[in-house]
């Protein structure tokens, strides 16, 4: 017979860690001209970029995280959603008190 260990499967961070790591990531590279998409955010946040991919679903689905436009880049055909973060303290509270008012500016870019 063969030991249960052998087909545990092995786990990365625990989901909460990966997506605490992409928020910061997101918060840290946004800018007026630039945000980051899914691949540039796994990079600063040193997680694979499935895990990226499925958790940057999940923050877009809670409101924590925007499409603020689409950019052209070198790895894909079609054009990448830039992000940025939806702070839900904007109002002076907490450490990123500015991002809900770049996100603001952001999103009205898009339109």
């Amino acid at each position: 017979m063969m030991e249960a260990a052998i087909h545990t499967p092995i786990c990365g961070r625990p989901a909460g860690e990966v997506r605490q790591a992409l928020l910061q990531a997101c918060e840290q590279l946004v800018t007026p001209e630039r945000a980051p998409t899914v691949r540039e955010l796994a990079l600063a946040a040193k997680v694979s970029v499935q895990a990226a991919t499925d958790t940057v679903k999940n923050l877009k689905r809670a409101g924590l995280l925007t499409i603020v436009r689409k950019r052209r880049v070198s790895y894909r055909n079609k054009p990448v959603a830039e992000y940025v973060p939806i702070n839900p303290w904007a109002g002076g509270l907490g450490h990123s008190a500015g991002s809900g008012a770049l996100a603001a500016v952001l999103q009205s870019w898009r339109r």
